[in-house]
């Protein structure tokens, strides 16, 4: 979305380690547990023993870029966003129904085996596989499966 319909991107904050490729600012902000616990965050959740959250600042930087942003939310970030900011948000719950398909990506992005094993077992990671009840009557689910289907159907949504 960002390089084709040239959506703003929405950076958000983790205590996470960077993988390899990741830079701070572009893909996200890297905070110790001090400086993330200082941020004024529309919303925050703990996913495999780290934490993420997003700004209402980042929100309007990613506005004044483009009439369009967009980020990457887990299911309780995404019920926030719909409930802070109502109708001018959409949100796309993407879904891919293949545990299989899905660990592999994790292992094929530069994730350590082990974390992808935890991820797989937390209870975040089963909450968010599925599209819970407070996103079911607005959310525009997106099949991720297969990645050609999915950008088609991301297409036809623009």
């Amino acid at each position: 979305m960002i390089e084709k319909y040239h959506a703003g991107k929405v950076i958000t904050h983790t205590t996470r380690k960077p993988r390899c490729n990741e830079q701070d600012g572009i893909d996200y902000y890297f905070e110790t547990p001090e400086s993330f616990q200082k941020l004024h965050l529309l919303e925050q959740v703990e996913y495999s023993h780290a934490h993420y959250g997003s700004s209402l600042e980042g929100v309007n930087e990613a506005w004044q870029k483009a009439p369009i942003a967009t980020i990457v939310l887990d299911t309780l970030g995404a019920a926030t966003y719909k409930k802070q900011l109502g109708d001018c948000v959409d949100v796309w719950f993407v879904q891919v129904n293949d545990p299989i398909i899905l660990k592999q990506r994790m292992i094929d992005r530069g994730d350590d085996i082990t974390k992808v094993e935890q991820r797989i077992a937390s209870n975040e990671y089963k909450r968010d596989i599925q599209i819970p009840d407070e996103l079911k009557d607005f959310a525009i689910i997106i099949e991720n499966n297969d990645w050609q289907q999915a950008q088609a159907q991301v297409d036809k949504l623009m």
